[in-house]
């Protein structure tokens, strides 16, 4: 695990060193990163850009997957889909039909549910900013995800949007979908695990991640989704330099090169 000093001191050191730090073992099959928590290991999986596979004491939970199905066929399969919203980096209808598994529930936003095939559709939970429930003994918030900057308000309006907070046991994850850095995330407290976006000119850049993250000063914190349309690809490694506390850094190799 990487403190914030770690991972600059490393990257330092490193050619073009973003994102081939402790992921580089085994980034062509997706290995990933464990956390031991009260119930059990958690092992994150960053298979690109928004797609997460979740390996929890609870299930699998696969997070926004997109791309082509053969992206997941060396995953276990899912227990849980979370959909956060509707745009195509986040929600594809046919990697959807593709992961979900006869027993495997489907959770999303309103927006997402009203676009989902009729048979997905009647039996997939659905879940509005601010509301939860429970799945698999997990605890799951429907976290609001919006832009707030009055350039970016048409990407993502209020109230249409979700992050997820995942509360297993003693753990406590952090999805942040796509979002700027809101009221809401930097209140969010008891965060353990945190994927944080940042690119432009759809979310926020780094130094705006960095802000919301360091008020709300998780343990542990993912970069992602940071590659941007007309330059606005962020740096995580810049974003690691501005965090203030001591938050662990961890890198995932979301774009298939060591260059992040």
């Amino acid at each position: 695990m990487l403190s914030r000093r770690r991972f600059l001191a490393t990257t330092a050191a490193a050619t073009a060193g973003v994102t081939v730090l402790p992921y580089i073992a085994g980034a062509a099959a997706h290995a990933g990163n464990m956390f031991e928590t009260g119930a059990g290991p958690v092992t994150v999986h960053p298979v690109s850009h928004a797609s997460i596979v979740l390996e929890t004491p609870m299930g699998v939970i696969y997070v926004d997957p997109v791309g082509e199905a053969s992206l997941y066929e060396e995953m276990p399969p899912a227990d849980l889909v979370l959909i956060t919203h509707e745009h195509g980096d986040h929600y594809n209808a046919d990697t959807l039909a593709a992961v979900m598994g006869e027993n495997t529930a489907l959770l999303t936003n309103p927006a997402v549910h009203e676009m989902l095939a009729d048979a997905m559709k009647d039996g997939a939970m659905v879940l509005a900013n601010g509301e939860s429930t429970e799945a698999m003994g997990i605890t799951i918030d429907a976290i609001p995800a919006y832009n707030i900057s009055e350039d970016r308000l048409n990407f993502h309006p209020q109230g249409r949007d979700n992050g997820y907070v995942l509360t297993m046991g003693d753990f406590r994850i952090y999805i942040s979908g796509d979002t700027e850095g809101t009221p809401e995330m930097r209140a969010l407290e008891d965060i353990d695990l945190a994927f944080v976006c940042m690119n432009l000119p759809f979310t926020m850049d780094a130094e705006a991640a960095a802000s919301a993250v360091s008020d709300f000063a998780p343990t542990y914190v993912y970069p992602y989704h940071y590659r941007g349309r007309d330059n606005g690809t962020q740096d995580p490694a810049e974003f690691a330099e501005m965090l203030q506390g001591e938050i662990e850094v961890k890198m995932g190799n979301w774009y298939g090169d060591s260059t992040g």
